[in-house]
Parts: C-alpha cells; structure tokens; sequence
C-alpha cells in the first residue's frame, strides 16, 4: 500500500533542517525500497519549508515506524506530518 506524509516544518528552523540534511538523505537512501519518491516544499523564496514523501508499507503502522526514524524526525523539525494512503494512477511507476 502506498502513503504520501506531507511534512511541514516549525517557522525559523531552515538551518535545524540544513544541518541534518545528509542524515536524511542517507536514512531515505537505506531504505529506498520503501521510499518510492520524495523532495522538499519550497517556499515563495525558494528556501525548504517541509517534506513530501511517497512510502510503499504493508500498512499505516509500518509508514508511521519507518517515519519516526528519519534523521528530521529525531530533530524534532516538523511541526505537522500527516499521512495518508494513496492510489498511484497516473505518472511515474512506483512499482
């Protein structure tokens, strides 16, 4: 089953999210298989403000697991993180 969390982050934490960027990147490189896609919201002026995230879980419980171990999670970044399961029709294969 697929989720998409949409990942807002607190005002002011650009650099929170800065300084543990390569942690996140390497935690969704491990575990690739389940992160089918995934990149930043940008603000109007172009800086990061939040996280999209397309996971490929069995189910809610193993989505909110694999979540709560990403590096940005640890750093308390996000202010909201919602998730909600999703039905690829159309555009990239997340097969």
């Amino acid at each position: 089953m697929h989720y998409v969390a949409i990942c807002l982050d607190k005002p002011d934490s650009l650099a929170k999210r800065t300084e543990n960027r390569t942690a996140h990147l390497g935690f969704l490189a491990a575990n690739a298989a389940k992160v089918k896609l995934g990149g930043p919201f940008l603000d109007a002026g172009g800086k990061m403000c939040g996280s999209m995230l397309i996971l490929d879980c069995a189910d809610e419980a193993e989505a909110k697991s694999l979540l709560a171990q990403d590096p940005y999670a640890h750093a308390d970044l996000f202010a909201s993180v919602e998730l909600r399961a999703f039905k690829p029709v159309v555009g990239v294969s997340l097969a």
